[in-house]
């Protein structure tokens, strides 16, 4: 299997099981424990990413990235069985005890658009990261299509119906182990005798800039989109409205991927990180401007602010990718991404309250702000380039 097919594989297949499962477990933790408590498993899984993102990128650095995304999505088999087990034993608990060992396995997925950076040449990085958050899509669409015959199936054996997409979820995981297994062995190991122990600050240029710029774009998406589906409740709206205006989001944020990546390698990953800056505050400015509009004002601004994400995730993971040593890499993107899904949990939160203070409106502006933020630190920062570079491939 080539690298790139097998890591692209590895991704849709993580993609697929982590919207299935974590869909399945709110639906379970409705059940058993009301829905105050719905929302708590995708929270686990989230800080379960953040976790195995930190770990992640050392571990690469020292053993290669083949070995680590074998045994991050092996984690994530583990968890899925787990959660399994919770649903056949009743018990609510160790069904959110295998979401942190999923969020390891998703922050593998994470790990594999650096690798196939790494295995691309100078001028296609952006490109080839980008088709791995495009595999993403996969997921947004397979993930919740396969619930309902799982749950069939698992009726059929005499279990119960909702651990018929846990389990799923764990055979798609397990062949997302196998496709990531037949990557050349030692893959991105630092050569003998580089400095892989070399010291990595976030206060780097080549890191800060992309790292504040990841979180606010983060923390603009999540809050906004978080407080939509409450939104569209509250105004009437049936989950027909909410299932399509959540579909030209997640279209947004996935399909349009290799585009950001074509706009990262011809003008640059910061480049592409302004340009998504700049879609997403039109997507708050939308938000706050229409935000009774369920046929045109909402699903414009939901699908503006994913592809906002996009440009800002690919153009943020492009730098990282390029504008540091090797040596570096590895740490330092690891270390971006737990601070991108640390933020998430965070930022889920934090809408709430802020639905709750000021309604949809209050949340646009903060999303707005979010997103404005990193350029009081990008207009400062300049872009960092490794000597013999050319200017134009940024």
């Amino acid at each position: 299997m080539k690298p790139m097919f097998a890591l692209f594989m590895g991704v849709a297949c993580l993609s697929t099981a982590v919207v299935g499962l974590s869909t399945t477990a709110a639906l379970i933790m409705v059940e058993h424990a009301g829905a105050a408590w719905s929302g708590l498993p995708s929270a686990v899984l989230v800080l379960g990413s953040a976790m195995g993102s930190l770990s992640s990128g050392a571990l690469a650095a020292r053993f290669g990235r083949r070995l680590v995304l074998v045994l991050l999505y092996g984690a994530a088999v583990t968890g899925a069985l787990v959660s399994f087990a919770g649903v056949l034993g009743g018990s609510v608990l160790a069904l959110v005890a295998g979401m942190p060992l999923i969020g390891f396995g998703n922050s593998g997925a994470q790990l594999s658009r650096y690798t196939a950076a790494d295995l691309s040449p100078e001028h296609r990085k952006g490109f080839a990261l980008s088709t791995m958050v495009w595999a993403g899509t996969v997921g947004a669409v397979a993930g919740p299509a396969l619930i309902a015959p799982a749950a069939a199936r698992a009726e059929a054996v005499d279990l119960p119906a909702l651990s018929g997409p846990i389990a799923a979820g764990a055979i798609v995981v397990a062949i997302a182990v196998v496709a990531v297994a037949t990557l050349p062995r030692g893959l991105a190991v630092p050569a003998e005798g580089a400095p892989e122990r070399e010291r990595m600050s976030v206060r780097n240029p080549a890191v800060l800039g992309p790292l504040v710029a990841m979180v606010g774009a983060q923390l603009a998406m999540v809050a906004v989109m978080t407080m939509t589906p409450v939104q569209l409740h509250e105004h009437g709206q049936g989950l027909d409205v909410v299932g399509w205006v959540l579909s030209a989001h997640l279209v947004g944020m996935f399909a349009l991927a290799p585009l950001s990546g074509w706009i990262a390698d011809r003008w640059g990953g910061r480049a592409a990180i302004l340009g998504g800056i700049g879609t997403l505050t039109v997507a708050a400015v939308t938000v706050i401007g229409a935000p009774d509009s369920h046929h045109v004002g909402i699903p414009v601004a939901l699908f503006l602010l994913g592809y906002g994400w996009n440009l800002v995730f690919v153009g943020g993971s492009s730098m990282l990718s390029r504008d540091l040593p090797a040596a570096q890499r590895s740490r330092a993107q690891g270390t971006v991404d737990a601070f991108v899904w640390g933020t998430s949990a965070g930022a889920s939160l934090l809408a709430g309250q802020l639905f709750g203070l000021g309604g949809y409106v209050l949340v646009g502006v903060a999303g707005g702000l979010c997103a404005l933020a990193p350029l009081a630190v990008l207009a400062r920062r300049p872009v960092v380039r490794e000597p013999g570079e050319k200017a134009g491939l940024r």
